[in-house]
């Protein structure tokens, strides 16, 4: 993985919401969530959550986690990052998922409705502190002969200094 600076990392799940979340299970083998994350002022990436859901049993176990972050597009720039999670538990987390609805969502049109609605499902924030981030390239290869890129659709070539790189289609 490219490194990335991870205040660079940070900026870019400001404003892209959408990840993947990748845990371990007690086998050693991947649970792969789609979540929203969000940054708190620790700049910690943060998760709302159910205290029942498999990926808080596991970042419990193993706090090890990953997350690929991209924007509601889908395509486009993404960041993977890699770091270790710690689970907040109401009532301590009752801030934190506030704060995390803000970030996203704006004022809600009823915060005591929404507290409530935080208690009666259990909900949990996962903080997460990011130990690792890149790519920040959008995932681009280095040009050169047989390089993929997105740009090039459908079978189609794009010329790079000199170079021409195929691309391929993703549906």
């Amino acid at each position: 993985m490219v490194p990335m600076d991870i205040n660079a990392a940070l900026d870019f799940v400001r404003t892209q919401h959408h990840a993947v979340l990748g845990t371990l299970k007690g086998d050693g083998t991947p649970q792969l969530s789609p979540v929203t994350i969000g940054v708190d002022d620790g700049g910690h990436v943060i998760i709302s959550t159910r205290q029942t859901a498999y990926k808080v049993r596991n970042a419990r176990r193993d706090p090890r986690v990953w997350l690929c972050a991209f924007p509601d597009a889908f395509f486009g720039q993404w960041v993977q990052i890699e770091g270790t999670a710690a689970v907040v538990e109401l009532p301590a987390a009752m801030d934190g998922l506030v704060s995390y609805y803000r970030a996203i969502s704006g004022e809600h049109p009823d915060w005591d409705d929404y507290r409530a609605a935080m208690e009666r499902d259990q909900r949990v924030l996962l903080r997460i502190t990011i130990t690792k981030a890149g790519p920040d390239i959008s995932g681009l290869p280095p040009a050169g002969p047989g390089s993929v890129v997105p740009e090039a659709r459908r079978g189609g070539a794009v010329k790079v200094d000199d170079t021409y790189l195929l691309g391929i289609c993703p549906d």
